[in-house]
């Protein structure tokens, strides 16, 4: 190691930070300094101090103008053997975001937009409208946490009253204070959709797709019954999601414009046929599943809550 002395006239010439016993009075008057040396004073010498004083001058500049390649972590001194040492620490900010994005990676958004990564359950308004669905969401959660097989909520209520903002602030806390993945679809996009898993003669792709959705730790299904349906979508794609969800008891939610039994009618008529049979057995599904919980209010597409 250089003599301090030395290293620390090099920093005052290179910075023109005035002369180096200036500096080191500086260094060592820092709040952050004094308390480091006051709680190991049993451990710590004048020695000590000497040849530590590269490492006391980076925390000290550190702190006061960080370099932008550190950026997101903080100085730490400690005790290293002999002599006084700088670590470094991502900060709060950092674990926050950084916990944010983890969780971002766990919610997958089908067909949805990007920002509802960025709702909260805890900045949702609290109305007399939504009172019970977020006492049942918070009842669910509390159960969840204790055990995963659970029954969701089917949210139906009109046009922009909040069911899907709702349903995203459910999704991003079970994310993040869960750690479990959950993916969040559109159905009507992703119905509409299907058809170009024939066009591009990729069949295995869609079973995996459905595989998928019947698997995750928690399925969000959003606007069902919107959607324009054959009879090959109804029972092959959104009959076997539901049925593997049942058969293992897996959470899942829906959102919908139309009532439990006004989405049996709708189920009843695809673009080929009518069959209340099947659109009863899809049903059984939803409802074991699902309880009904109606959202109303005023329309809030045009605000963020």
């Amino acid at each position: 190691m250089e003599p301090i002395g030395k290293v620390i006239d090099q920093i005052v010439k290179k910075r023109n930070l005035g002369s180096a016993k200036d500096l080191k009075e500086k260094t060592l008057q820092d709040p952050d300094v004094r308390a480091f040396l006051n709680k190991h004073a049993d451990r710590i010498d004048q020695k000590i101090v000497d040849n530590s004083m590269p490492n006391l001058y980076e925390f000290y500049t550190q702190k006061k103008h960080p370099n932008k390649v550190m950026a997101g972590y903080a100085p730490q001194l400690f005790l290293n053997g002999k002599v006084i040492d700088v670590r470094y620490s991502p900060t709060r900010a950092k674990v926050a975001q950084d916990r944010k994005l983890a969780a971002q990676r766990r919610l997958q958004l089908i067909d949805l937009p990007p920002r509802l990564h960025n709702v909260s359950l805890s900045q949702l308004d609290v109305t007399d409208d939504r009172k019970v669905v977020l006492t049942l969401i918070y009842d669910f959660l509390k159960k969840y946490q204790k055990d995963p097989h659970q029954k969701g909520l089917y949210l139906s209520g009109d046009f922009g009253v909040g069911k899907t903002y709702i349903l995203a602030g459910l999704a991003n806390y079970v994310v993040t204070n869960f750690n479990k993945n959950v993916i969040f679809l559109h159905v009507p996009t992703f119905i509409a959709g299907l058809a170009s898993h024939f066009d591009d003669n990729s069949r295995m792709s869609l079973q995996e797709e459905i595989r998928r959705l019947s698997d995750c730790d928690l399925l969000i299904m959003d606007d069902i019954g919107a959607e324009s349906l054959s009879q090959w979508s109804r029972d092959d794609v959104l009959g076997v999601i539901l049925q593997a969800r049942m058969d293992n008891v897996l959470p899942t939610f829906f959102s919908s414009n139309l009532d439990m039994d006004a989405l049996q009618s709708h189920f009843e008529e695809t673009r080929n046929a009518t069959d209340p049979v099947k659109a009863r057995r899809l049903m059984q599904r939803i409802r074991f599943l699902a309880k009904e919980v109606v959202v109303s209010g005023p329309d809030r597409r045009n605000s963020l809550h």
